[in-house]
C-alpha cells in the first residue's frame, strides 16, 4: 500500500495571474476550504500518511495553514467557539506533512526530484495541489 505522497505546489500560477501574484492558487477556496487541503484529504483517506510538499517563493500561507496556530487556538478557546477550534486543529493533524523549498521553479519533473531524498526508494503517490477530481471510492489508490 502507498504510504507517501507528493504534492507539487511551487509554481506561479500564471493561469490564474493577476489573484496568484498575492495568493497561491492552491489556497483557492471552494466555498471554505483551500483546494490543496481536500487533495491532502482525499490522500489521508487512501491510507496515504506522509505527505512531502514541493513549495516554492509566495507559497508559504500553504504551510501556515497546515501548521497548528496555538494563539488562534487559545483565542477559539477562550471564546467558546469549540466547533471552530476543533476543525483548525484536524487540518494540522490530517496527516505527517513536510515542507520543501523549490529554489527555481523547472518544471513538474525538476519538483518531484526535490523528493527524492525523502521517499526513498518506497511507492509514492504524486499529487496535483491544485486540482480536483470528483469520484467515488479511493482515486489515489486506483
Amino acid at each position: 500500500m502507498i504510504k507517501k505522497a507528493v504534492i507539487p505546489a511551487a509554481g506561479w500560477g500564471t493561469r490564474f495571474l493577476p489573484i496568484t501574484k498575492s495568493q497561491p492558487k492552491e489556497m483557492m477556496p471552494i466555498v471554505d476550504t483551500p483546494v490543496i487541503q481536500y487533495v491532502v484529504e482525499e490522500a489521508v483517506a487512501s491510507g496515504i500518511t506522509d505527505i512531502l510538499m514541493i513549495i516554492g517563493k509566495g507559497k508559504r500561507a500553504i504551510e501556515e495553514h497546515f501548521d497548528r496556530s496555538p494563539i488562534l487556538e487559545e483565542s477559539l478557546l477562550a471564546k467558546k467557539q469549540f466547533d471552530l477550534l476543533e476543525q483548525i486543529k484536524k487540518i494540522s493533524n490530517l496527516a505527517n506533512i513536510h515542507f520543501v523549498w523549490q529554489k527555481e521553479m523547472n518544471g513538474l519533473g525538476d519538483a518531484i526530484r526535490y523528493a527524492r531524498d525523502h521517499v526513498g526508494h518506497e511507492p509514492f503517490a504524486v499529487l496535483l495541489g491544485d486540482t480536483l477530481i470528483s469520484g467515488e471510492g479511493d482515486p489515489i489508490t486506483k
